[in-house]
Protein backbone atom coordinates (compact mmCIF):
# COMPACT_ATOMS: atom_id res chain seq x y z
CA UNK A 1 0.00 0.00 0.00
CA UNK A 2 1.78 2.99 -1.14
CA UNK A 3 1.99 5.77 1.99
CA UNK A 4 2.81 9.22 2.28
CA UNK A 5 5.74 10.13 3.90
CA UNK A 6 6.39 12.17 7.26
CA UNK A 7 9.54 14.54 7.21
CA UNK A 8 11.09 15.95 10.38
CA UNK A 9 13.94 18.15 9.09
CA UNK A 10 13.48 21.21 10.65
CA UNK A 11 12.17 23.89 12.72
CA UNK A 12 9.77 26.42 14.09
CA UNK A 13 10.44 29.32 16.74
CA UNK A 14 8.07 31.80 18.00
CA UNK A 15 9.86 34.34 19.22
CA UNK A 16 8.52 36.78 22.23
CA UNK A 17 9.00 39.93 24.18
CA UNK A 18 7.33 41.77 26.68
CA UNK A 19 6.97 45.10 26.45
CA UNK A 20 4.49 47.60 28.61
CA UNK A 21 1.72 47.75 25.75
CA UNK A 22 1.81 43.42 26.28
CA UNK A 23 3.63 40.61 24.41
CA UNK A 24 4.95 40.81 21.31
CA UNK A 25 5.67 38.35 18.34
CA UNK A 26 8.32 38.29 16.06
CA UNK A 27 7.43 38.05 12.07
CA UNK A 28 9.84 38.17 9.04
CA UNK A 29 9.17 39.03 5.36
CA UNK A 30 10.32 36.14 3.35
CA UNK A 31 12.79 36.35 0.49
CA UNK A 32 13.49 32.80 -0.75
CA UNK A 33 10.87 30.54 -0.53
CA UNK A 34 7.34 31.83 0.33
CA UNK A 35 8.53 35.43 -1.57
CA UNK A 36 6.60 38.27 0.12
CA UNK A 37 5.09 36.20 3.14
CA UNK A 38 5.44 36.76 6.33
CA UNK A 39 6.36 33.86 9.12
CA UNK A 40 8.26 32.79 11.87
CA UNK A 41 11.62 31.61 12.06
CA UNK A 42 12.51 28.52 10.69
CA UNK A 43 15.01 26.00 9.52
CA UNK A 44 16.70 23.19 9.06
CA UNK A 45 18.54 20.90 11.94
CA UNK A 46 21.67 20.38 10.77
CA UNK A 47 23.65 16.88 11.04
CA UNK A 48 24.16 16.06 14.69
CA UNK A 49 22.23 19.17 16.34
CA UNK A 50 19.37 18.42 18.46
CA UNK A 51 16.46 20.23 17.42
CA UNK A 52 16.20 22.86 20.31
CA UNK A 53 19.95 24.14 19.54
CA UNK A 54 18.57 24.25 15.90
CA UNK A 55 16.02 26.76 17.38
CA UNK A 56 18.37 28.61 18.74
CA UNK A 57 20.91 28.73 16.25
CA UNK A 58 17.81 29.69 13.27
CA UNK A 59 16.99 32.80 15.86
CA UNK A 60 20.71 33.92 15.48
CA UNK A 61 21.33 33.25 12.21
CA UNK A 62 17.81 35.02 11.15
CA UNK A 63 17.93 37.90 13.49
CA UNK A 64 21.07 38.11 15.60
CA UNK A 65 18.84 37.89 18.97
CA UNK A 66 19.76 35.65 21.92
CA UNK A 67 16.93 33.94 23.86
CA UNK A 68 16.78 34.43 26.97
CA UNK A 69 14.34 31.81 27.98
CA UNK A 70 13.47 28.64 25.01
CA UNK A 71 10.70 26.08 25.87
CA UNK A 72 9.25 23.64 23.72
CA UNK A 73 5.92 24.61 22.48
CA UNK A 74 4.28 21.18 23.30
CA UNK A 75 3.07 21.59 19.74
CA UNK A 76 4.03 20.57 15.89
CA UNK A 77 3.78 22.85 12.96
CA UNK A 78 2.65 20.84 9.87
CA UNK A 79 1.82 20.73 6.43
CA UNK A 80 1.49 18.91 3.28
CA UNK A 81 4.20 19.64 0.71
CA UNK A 82 2.97 19.00 -2.74
CA UNK A 83 6.10 18.68 -4.98
CA UNK A 84 7.42 16.32 -2.45
CA UNK A 85 4.20 14.29 -1.77
CA UNK A 86 5.33 14.51 1.99
CA UNK A 87 3.85 15.80 5.33
CA UNK A 88 6.80 17.90 7.14
CA UNK A 89 6.31 18.36 10.37
CA UNK A 90 7.99 20.80 12.55
CA UNK A 91 8.62 21.00 16.76
CA UNK A 92 7.48 24.71 17.39
CA UNK A 93 9.84 26.59 20.04
CA UNK A 94 8.83 29.52 21.80
CA UNK A 95 11.65 31.99 22.67
CA UNK A 96 11.82 34.52 24.87
CA UNK A 97 14.43 37.82 23.97
CA UNK A 98 15.03 41.04 25.71
CA UNK A 99 12.46 43.76 24.81
CA UNK A 100 15.46 46.26 23.87
CA UNK A 101 17.03 43.99 21.58
CA UNK A 102 17.71 45.07 18.30
CA UNK A 103 16.95 42.81 15.27
CA UNK A 104 18.99 42.09 12.50
CA UNK A 105 17.63 40.34 10.04
CA UNK A 106 19.62 37.97 7.97
CA UNK A 107 19.22 37.87 3.82
CA UNK A 108 16.64 35.40 3.70
CA UNK A 109 14.34 37.90 4.92
CA UNK A 110 13.35 41.99 3.84
CA UNK A 111 11.93 43.04 6.39
CA UNK A 112 10.96 42.18 10.57
CA UNK A 113 7.99 43.61 12.78
CA UNK A 114 7.28 42.82 16.16
CA UNK A 115 3.27 42.68 16.25
CA UNK A 116 0.65 42.16 18.86
CA UNK A 117 -0.80 38.20 18.43
CA UNK A 118 -3.90 39.84 16.71
CA UNK A 119 -2.50 41.35 14.03
CA UNK A 120 0.02 38.40 13.80
CA UNK A 121 -3.21 36.09 12.82
CA UNK A 122 -3.89 38.29 9.98
CA UNK A 123 -0.29 38.51 8.40
CA UNK A 124 0.43 34.90 8.46
CA UNK A 125 -0.74 33.10 5.28
CA UNK A 126 -1.06 29.50 6.56
CA UNK A 127 -4.11 28.46 9.12
CA UNK A 128 -1.18 25.97 10.56
CA UNK A 129 0.54 28.84 11.63
CA UNK A 130 -2.21 30.56 13.18
CA UNK A 131 -3.07 27.71 14.76
CA UNK A 132 0.71 27.25 16.24
CA UNK A 133 -0.19 31.60 17.16
CA UNK A 134 -3.28 30.37 18.98
CA UNK A 135 -1.74 27.84 21.17
CA UNK A 136 1.53 29.80 22.16
CA UNK A 137 -0.75 33.02 22.79
CA UNK A 138 -2.80 30.73 24.93
CA UNK A 139 0.02 28.26 26.50
CA UNK A 140 2.74 30.74 27.12
CA UNK A 141 0.99 34.61 27.41
CA UNK A 142 -2.18 34.38 29.08
CA UNK A 143 -1.00 31.99 31.50
CA UNK A 144 2.45 30.93 33.10
CA UNK A 145 4.22 28.58 30.86
CA UNK A 146 4.33 24.93 32.09
CA UNK A 147 8.06 24.54 33.19
CA UNK A 148 8.13 21.42 32.60
CA UNK A 149 8.37 23.04 28.63
CA UNK A 150 11.33 25.33 29.22
CA UNK A 151 14.80 23.92 28.06
CA UNK A 152 17.22 24.22 31.02
CA UNK A 153 20.11 23.53 28.84
CA UNK A 154 19.25 26.39 26.16
CA UNK A 155 19.71 28.90 29.25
Amino acid sequence: MPEIPIRCFAVSVVLLRMVPAGCEVLLLRRNHTLVGEWCQISGAIEEGEKAWEAALREVNEETNLTCERLYSADICEQFYEADRDAISMLPVFVGFVDANAAVVINHEHSEFRWVSFETALGMVPFAGQRHVLRHVEAEFVRREPVRHLLIEAAC
